[in-house]
């Protein structure tokens, strides 16, 4: 194809030269009459999926897909691959993953009409459906699977009626005799065939090395190179300068004077408040999450155990040593859900961070494709601005993401809170209270002992108070009483005699004995020592 100049009023335009190939055409510099044609290319943004089988019907394709929905969700994120289930209503079914290849294809519709008395006398007309921006391959081979199936006598039986759950089933239907069925516990990791020699470790077998006899898992990987110290609560002292890889790090990817501004700030930061968590930074400074990770460590070490676990700590500062760091301790806090608390799950308009419903296996990422630009190559709002301002780059987050004030929801359904960043008057009244302050407990910190239980108490009575003011007409859930006794009419008895007034607060005395304070947590859902070791 030959393209031409392009300018129209309308949109750019093409000029294609189609040449018709036969085995009976003489020479190939033959030109079919009338094969030259003027369309119009719209930019219209299309996806391919190069589909390893024989379509036949489109609407049982998109189903292996996951329909077009499932097409659209894994387009949404780059480095996702597409999931590919030749049995889609088999819960057993392995998938066959295809990766995504950027391209820049045409999707051209032609025509050709010939007149019958004159073949010689063609039209053809060309029209540009859209171009292919992504296109997804599906290179890798396909996996063992694994049907549920029994054989016996030469005869095999399905076994899917049996083992899945289509709807709500009596006791006998578990009762019922049942081939032994087991899945396999996981598939191969890879869909591409490689040479694999069978050769020893050379790290464990590395005399320079001590091999420990514990149980290991992963030592051959290679340690991010952030250089952040960690501390836990029981380690005897705290450290006073950073690694110099960390300093070199951060040196290598300050070549911008933006870069060098937020150094200051956060260098300021940690002199006026010793303690932050990271979304405190992350909302205090505006700065890529790649380089965010590089500069923490030159200020800070990361507590990872005790009441300021996942906390950045300035470096030389020892929390344990200095009562005024109670204002800067951790609070573990969840939205408590259920009957007990007068709302459901589904009556919190608070969504959850992440769902397992929603798990994807490792082979679904591909990792081997073009990665995310570096921190070197992340774009720049300097420099002499353009005719059209490009739109400003912000990674900062709301103030939200770390402050709970009255008469406002969390934006998650676990938070990790420090005390001084919750402006409530009864929370602050209670963090203030005088405790044994030659003692800091590994829970409750500076803090009288079962301060936090408190604290998650009172912020969850006003999550429930919120809620019930958004949504009035949420059913109230009837409390159950269980009293354990010898003789049950005697109580009952007893009770009938009581005032009312009196009955209800037997009730209430009841429901705050039944009722069971959430312990803390060693739960790093939300902190980031994943991403340095």
């Amino acid at each position: 194809m030959n393209t031409a100049d392009m300018a129209d009023s309308i949109g750019p335009k093409l000029d294609f030269t189609l040449k018709e190939l036969t085995l009976s055409c003489p020479t190939e510099d033959v030109d079919v009459p009338g094969s030259s044609s003027r369309v119009e290319l719209w930019d219209n943004k299309l996806v391919c999926v190069e589909y390893p089988a024989v379509v036949q019907s489109v609407d049982k394709m998109l189903d292996t897909l996951g329909g077009e929905k499932g097409v659209s969700k894994t387009y949404a994120h780059p480095n996702r691959r597409l999931e590919l289930r030749f049995r889609p209503q088999d819960p057993f079914c392995h998938s066959l993953c295809g990766n995504r290849f950027p391209s820049s294809n045409l999707v051209l519709k032609v025509r050709r009409r010939v007149r019958k008395k004159d073949p010689t006398d063609a039209k053809i007309h060309m029209e540009i459906l859209g171009i292919i921006g992504t296109t997804y391959k599906f290179q890798g081979m396909a996996d063992f699977q694994c049907l549920a199936v029994h054989s016996e006598g030469g005869e095999d039986i399905s076994l899917y009626n049996k083992i899945i759950l289509r709807k709500s089933e009596n006791q006998e239907f578990f009762h019922q005799p049942m081939p032994l069925f087991l899945p396999p516990a996981s598939f191969s990791r890879l869909d591409s065939p490689v040479d694999y020699y069978y050769r020893p470790d050379i790290y464990q077998r590395s005399p320079q090395v001590p091999i420990s006899r514990n149980n290991f898992i992963g030592l051959n990987r290679a340690r991010r190179p952030h250089n952040a110290i960690f501390v836990s609560f029981a380690d005897p002292t705290v450290p006073t300068e950073c690694l110099e890889a960390a300093k070199a790090n951060w040196a290598r990817v300050c070549v911008k004077e933006k870069d060098k501004q937020v150094e200051e700030q956060l260098r300021k930061m940690f002199e006026s408040r010793h303690i932050w968590s990271r979304n405190a930074v992350k909302a205090n400074i505006n700065i890529h999450p790649d380089k965010l990770k590089l500069l923490l460590p030159v200020f800070a070490y990361y507590m990872v155990t005790g009441p300021w676990r996942s906390l950045w700590v300035r470096l030389g500062y020892d929390p344990r040593k200095s009562p005024e760091s109670k204002n800067y301790q951790i609070l573990d806090f969840r939205i408590r859900c259920s009957t007990k608390h007068g709302y459901l799950l589904s009556d919190i308009p608070v969504k959850a961070k992440r769902s397992a419903l929603n798990y994807s296996l490792p082979i679904t990422f591909n990792k081997s494709g073009p990665q995310a630009a570096s921190v070197m190559e992340l774009p720049t709002q300097e420099g002499p601005s353009s005719s059209r301002d490009p739109v400003p780059i912000t990674f900062q987050q709301k103030e939200s993401s770390y402050i709970f004030r009255e008469g406002m929801l969390p934006p998650h359904r676990q938070m990790f809170y420090q005390l001084c960043d919750l402006h409530v008057e009864c929370i602050k009244q209670e963090v203030q209270q005088m405790a044994d302050e030659q003692v800091c407990d590994e829970r409750d910190g500076w803090c009288v002992l079962g301060t936090t239980d408190k604290l998650r108490d009172i912020i969850s009575a006003m999550i429930k108070k919120i809620i019930r003011a958004q949504r009035p007409s949420l059913p109230e859930f009837p409390k159950k009483r269980r009293r354990i006794g010898l003789n049950k009419e005697r109580d009952k008895d007893e009770e009938d005699e009581l005032p009312e007034d009196e009955n209800k607060d037997d009730e209430d005395e009841y429901d705050e004995d039944e009722f069971q304070p959430s312990e803390g947590s060693e739960n790093e859902m939300e902190t980031e020592i994943l991403d340095y070791m």
